[in-house]
């Protein structure tokens, strides 16, 4: 029987034509999901990170004490120089002079004192019942004293210079002139001269040699 149309597509007089390959196309890529990892920062240069790890406390005692010395030196112009650790001090002839031109009470300056007695403070004010002369010293030990003269009565001076804790503990003879020693704030004493018409007194926390001292200079 003939073949109509010829010989079919894949024979060839009886022979089978060998399978033609299909055509191959590269497979597209697939986007990748997979996060991109930064790249790792350089390394610093070892020798930075090296000195550090080896600086010796020797090396940090330098440093310290470059720091120091010219903090050291500026101390000691202020102190040598500029009179940093000394107390300012004040003239009290002013507030003594306004005391005496009121006329109020008699009005007494230290005198004798020497020179290491600092007068830190002077002010002469008119207050309820009266007016009150206050001089106030550093004596030569580095402590506080007053010297308070005034015109208003003892019995409402006295609370009000020594507080509720002011009370007497007997006479003593100072100068020729006879004080009564009272106990006041804290840990001050005072020196009490009861005087017509005024009020001595001599109160801080200086020993009871250096109030003694300033009791005799009051003339």
């Amino acid at each position: 029987m003939a073949v109509r149309g010829g010989a079919t597509r894949g024979w060839n007089n009886g022979r089978v034509d060998p399978a033609q390959p299909a055509e191959h196309r590269p497979a597209e890529p697939t986007p990748s999901t997979t996060p991109s990892t930064p790249s790792p920062l350089p390394p610093g240069p070892p020798g930075r990170e090296k000195a550090r790890s080896e600086r010796s406390p020797k090396d940090m005692a330098i440093s310290l004490l470059v720091l120091l010395v010219p903090i050291a030196l500026l101390l000691a112009f202020y102190r040598g120089f500029l009179g940093g650790d000394q107390p300012s001090t004040v003239d009290p002839a002013p507030a003594v002079e306004q005391a005496r031109a009121a006329n109020a009470f008699p009005v007494s300056q230290p005198a004798g004192l020497d020179s290491d007695w600092r007068t830190v403070s002077a002010s002469y004010r008119t207050v309820e019942g009266g007016s009150s002369l206050r001089i106030g010293y550093l004596t030569p030990e580095g402590r506080g004293a007053q010297l308070v003269q005034s015109n208003v009565p003892p019995e409402r001076l006295l609370p009000a210079e020594l507080t509720a804790e002011g009370q007497p503990q007997g006479p003593t003879e100072v100068g020729g002139r006879n004080w009564q020693r009272y106990t006041a704030r804290g840990n001050e004493q005072a020196l009490v001269l009861l005087e017509p018409g005024r009020t001595v007194i001599v109160v801080g926390d200086a020993r009871e040699n250096e109030l003694r001292r300033l009791a005799d200079a009051v003339r």
